[in-house]
């Protein structure tokens, strides 16, 4: 355990540090003012570091992007090219102005335990963390660069991660992940993006890198804030944001007010086993995504991709994925309604449900929740077992409480813990037991975000 939980506390203390550090250099979490009169038009108009954080999620306000870059009018920044509602509030950490240059800092480290019940069920201690950078610039003629690089130590927890009953997806020494959680990769994003006026109210941008995130599904469910404080991953993962880490991705877009579409050129296949590197870039397959933002408490988002080839289980087979999801913020209180079709090429289509909220009461208190429902023909990879390749529908129902502990600055501290319970057909009885169930504890430590 403590092999576990020691990169987590040292990515904690590394996190808490940053606003230290930021004041030494005199900054105080504000932006440092410009050498001119005026600020150039890139520039944010508000440091979003001096808000405190429950106010800041109640804003009913279009939010800069990390560094500055503006969405269309009533929308935030989520992963990747990816919208929410600008009533999420802006990915916030701290801010700091650099000669021309607008630099952005934000991340989490968390520490769980999780006991997931019935005859598939394993209790173990984990982790979960990320960390991002990006630096803006903004140009007189209105082009804004943008460079973002995010990492995370998740392989810590090994090739088979943690578990997660009903979750599938990926392998382990070659032997496929069955009630378990795969590690994310230690480069999560290592990116650019370029945006260029075209007219009054229209902007075409340019985004990608040799780690990048393609246009298709909402955004990821570790920046979603629904999903702040949920401890474990949805078990629809890889229905709705397992591109989420793509080595090699192009996209292309224009935005106008609340309006944004988009197409991207990626590689397909999912990452590998070894988690510490940087995998061979291709542009092998295609989506393509439409986001509207009516207004900052609404989000919707269409998109629809041909992967080649992305799972390593399902060798040969190409996906045609399909996903749509409604956001919704106001007040502290933030919910996704999601769907999403996976079509095998060739193949079965399965399909996924996903509803999930987090509404913060008050400073300090929080309560979440997530429910899901998927088809999913992968519990079984054992090609002797009767049930290998069948489709079952299962659900699952989670939900939690978070004590929030503001330590100054941007920085929080989250104390809390969830219970899930699951309905599954009477055939995996004997796999899963009669009434599975699990919980989970953590504690996370977050600047910004």
């Amino acid at each position: 355990m403590i092999r576990i939980l020691l990169p987590a506390a040292v990515s904690a203390a590394a996190i808490a540090a940053a606003p230290a550090a930021a004041q030494d250099h005199g900054a105080h979490n504000h932006p440092a003012p410009t050498p001119t009169p005026a600020p150039e038009p890139a520039q944010p108009a508000m440091d979003h570091s001096q808000h405190d954080m429950a106010g800041m999620e109640g804003m009913d306000m279009p939010v800069m992007a990390p560094g500055g870059a503006a969405p269309p009018a009533n929308a935030g920044p989520g992963t990747g090219t990816s919208l929410v509602p600008g009533a999420d509030g802006g990915m916030r950490g701290i801010h700091l102005a650099t000669g021309d240059w607008m630099v952005m800092a934000h991340g989490f480290a968390m520490t769980g335990v999780t006991d997931q019940g019935g005859p598939r069920g394993d209790a173990q201690a984990f982790t979960g963390s990320m960390a991002m950078l990006s630096a803006t610039r903004g140009f007189d003629s209105g082009v804004q660069l943008r460079f973002s690089s995010m990492l995370s130590l998740d392989p810590v927890n090994g090739k088979r991660g943690y578990p997660n009953l009903f979750g599938t997806g990926e392998t382990a020494g070659g032997v496929p992940l069955v009630d378990r959680q795969h590690p994310h990769d230690l480069f999560m994003e290592l990116s650019a993006r370029v945006d260029v006026p075209l007219a009054p109210g229209l902007t075409g941008f340019v985004y990608g890198g040799p780690v990048a995130e393609p246009a298709l599904g909402p955004s990821a469910f570790m920046h979603r804030r629904s999903a702040r404080y949920l401890p474990l991953s949805p078990i629809t993962h890889h229905w709705f944001d397992s591109s989420h880490i793509t080595y090699g991705v192009v996209t292309a877009g224009v935005a106008t007010r609340g309006l944004q579409f988009e197409g991207s050129a990626f590689r397909g296949r999912e990452p590998d086993e070894n988690r510490w590197d940087i995998e061979s870039p291709r542009l092998d397959s295609w989506s393509l995504r439409a986001t509207l933002t009516p207004s900052p408490n609404w989000a919707f988002q269409l998109s629809h991709g041909r992967l080649e080839s992305p799972e390593v289980t399902h060798p040969g087979e190409d996906e045609r994925r399909t996903t749509a999801s409604a956001h919704y913020a106001r007040g502290g209180f933030s919910a996704m309604l999601g769907f999403a079709a996976k079509d095998r090429v060739p193949g079965p289509t399965l399909t996924a449900w996903l509803a999930e909220a987090n509404w913060n009461l008050g400073a300090h208190h929080s309560v979440f929740g997530r429910v899901e429902n998927v088809a999913n023909d992968e519990l079984f990879p054992d090609h002797d077992s009767p049930l290998h390749d069948r489709a079952f529908r299962v659900s699952r129902f989670e939900a939690g409480y978070a004590y929030r502990i503001p330590l100054g600055g941007d920085v929080e501290l989250a104390l809390g813990g969830s219970l899930a319970a699951y309905a599954k057909p009477a055939a995996l009885d004997a796999a899963y037991g009669r009434a599975p169930h699990s919980a989970t504890l953590f504690a996370r430590l977050a600047l910004g975000q």
